[in-house]
C-alpha cells in the first residue's frame, strides 16, 4: 500500500461521485525542518497571525463531513504537513474517537507523512495500536538527505530520521519512503536506490521529482502561470530520464514483485488499461484536495493557491465543493489541456501528460502546456516498452509479471 493514494478509478465520470480523498493539514505548513525545496512552507503566508493549527470544531466538522460524504465502505485519512507530527498524540488521539463516533460501519484506515525527526516509542505505540500508515520522507543516503533536508540552523536531519525508521521497524509499524529526486541526487539513481533496497530494506518507495519555479518576487509559481526561475536544486528533463532508466533496469532485472516502486507500479497499470492509484499518471485529476488547518478546501496539495480555494468546510458544504464545477473543471482540464504533441504521442496512455503542477514548457511549435519532464517520461517508456508488454501479457493471462527477470535473462 502506498501512502499517495488517489482515486481508484482513471476516468472523469468515475471519479466523480465514488471515494474522494483529502489531504489534511493539522498543522498547516508548520515545520521543524527547512528542506531547500519545499513547496509548502510559504503557505504560512496565507495565514498571517494565524496559530495554525487545526481546531476541535475543525476536526470534528471535518471528520464528520468527510467519512458521511464517502460512497464507498472504506474510508482513508491522509494526515499531511507541514509536519503532523508536531501536534500531540492527544490531538490523534481525539482523531481516533472522532473517526468511531462518525464511522457509521464503514472501515476507516489512517496514514500519515512525516519527515520521521521526531518519531519516538511512545508514537510508534500509537502507530502500531491504530495501524496507522507511516510515509518516511527521506531523499537518500546520508550526503544525499542532508544536502537540502536540514534543521532550521541547517544542521543534519539524517541521524533523526534513521533513528525514527529504526523504532518503526522495532515496534513492526507498516512503513514506506518517499523521496524527492533533486540536484543532490538525481546523478546517482543506483546509489540512491540500492540505498533504499539494501540499507533501509525497504520494500515500498515513491519517489517524485523536483520542479520549482520562482517570481521575480520570490514567490513559487503553480503549473498554469508562465515564465519564472527554475530553483537551483530543481531537475532537468534528460536527468529525470536516465535517472529512471538505470533505476528501472536495475528493478526490472532483480526485484519485480520484491520491491514496489510507484512509478513502476502505476506505468504498469496504465500499460494495463487498469485504474491507477496515483494521481499524477491518471487522465484526470480532481479527486484528491487539501483541507488547510482553518478549514480552507484546496483543489490539490500542489495547488493551494488562493485562486483554487474551493471554499471552508464551516461554510460550505464539503459535498459541494469537492463535486462542484470549479472542482469538476479543475480535474477536466488535466486532459483538456494537453497539447496536440501529447494527444499524438504514443506514449500518452501512459502519463496523461504527468501532473498539471509541471505542464509550464511549449512544445518546438509554441504551444503551451508541455510538461517540463516529458522528454524524461517519454525516454522512460521508449526504454521500458518491451519489458511492459511482457509484464502486461503476464498478467493478462494470469502469470506473475515477476516472470519478466527470467524472461530478461535470455534476451
Amino acid at each position: 500500500m502506498y501512502l499517495c493514494v488517489m482515486s481508484k478509478e482513471n476516468e472523469i465520470e468515475l471519479i466523480y461521485g465514488r471515494a474522494m480523498f483529502l489531504m489534511a493539514k493539522p498543522v498547516g505548513a508548520m515545520c521543524n525542518l527547512r528542506c531547500n525545496y519545499c513547496y509548502y512552507l510559504e503557505k504560512r503566508g496565507l495565514y498571517e497571525g494565524s496559530a495554525q493549527v487545526m481546531s476541535n470544531e475543525t476536526l470534528e466538522r471535518f471528520i464528520k463531513e468527510y467519512i458521511a460524504a464517502q460512497t464507498t465502505p472504506e474510508v482513508l485519512f491522509i494526515w499531511h504537513g507541514g509536519e503532523p507530527l508536531l501536534r500531540s498524540i492527544a490531538f490523534y488521539e481525539r482523531v481516533m474517537e472522532l473517526q468511531e463516533r462518525y464511522a457509521e460501519g464503514k472501515h476507516i484506515d489512517n496514514c500519515i507523512q512525516t519527515n520521521g525527526t521526531l518519531i519516538n516509542e511512545a508514537w510508534c505505540e500509537f502507530f502500531r495500536e491504530h495501524n496507522f500508515l507511516v510515509g518516511v520522507s527521506i531523499d537518500g543516503t546520508r550526503e544525499m538527505h542532508d544536502a537540502l533536508r536540514t534543521t532550521p540552523q541547517g544542521g543534519s536531519s539524517f541521524k533523526d530520521v534513521i533513528r525514527g525508521i529504526d523504532l518503526l521497524n522495532r515496534y513492526g509499524v507498516e512503513w514506506n519512503a518517499m523521496a524527492t529526486v533533486n540536484a543532490a541526487n538525481v546523478e546517482h539513481p543506483l546509489e540512491f536506490y540500492r540505498f533504499f533496497r539494501d540499507e533501509l530494506e525497504c520494500r515500498y518507495l515513491q519517489f517524485t521529482p523536483v520542479v520549482e519555479r520562482t517570481a521575480p518576487d520570490g514567490r513559487l509559481l503553480h503549473g498554469t502561470e508562465v515564465g519564472g526561475t527554475i530553483t537551483p536544486h530543481s531537475i532537468t528533463a534528460k536527468q529525470w530520464g536516465e535517472f529512471l532508466c538505470t533505476i528501472f533496469d536495475e528493478w526490472v532485472r532483480h526485484d519485480v514483485g520484491h520491491i514496489f516502486v510507484q512509478l513502476f507500479d502505476a506505468t504498469l497499470a496504465n500499460w494495463m488499461g487498469a485504474p491507477v492509484g496515483v494521481c499524477t499518471m491518471s487522465k484526470y485529476c480532481g479527486g484528491a484536495a487539501a483541507i488547510e488547518h482553518n478549514g480552507d478546501l484546496y483543489a490539490c496539495d500542489h495547488f493551494v493557491f488562493p485562486e483554487y480555494r474551493l471554499g471552508n468546510i464551516h461554510t460550505d458544504s464539503l459535498l459541494d465543493m469537492m463535486y462542484g464545477a470549479k472542482q469538476r473543471a479543475f480535474g477536466e482540464a488535466k486532459y483538456k489541456s494537453l497539447p496536440s504533441k501529447c494527444r499524438k504521442c504514443r506514449y500518452e496512455f501512459a502519463c496523461h501528460g504527468e501532473c498539471p503542477r509541471n505542464r509550464f514548457a511549449t512544445t518546438s511549435d509554441g504551444e503551451q502546456g508541455l510538461n517540463y519532464l516529458c522528454d524524461g517520461y517519454y525516454a522512460l517508456f521508449e526504454h521500458a516498452h518491451e519489458a511492459m508488454d511482457y509484464m502486461r501479457m503476464q498478467l493478462e493471462k494470469g502469470a506473475a509479471p515477476a516472470n519478466v527477470m527470467n524472461w530478461l535473462k535470455t534476451r
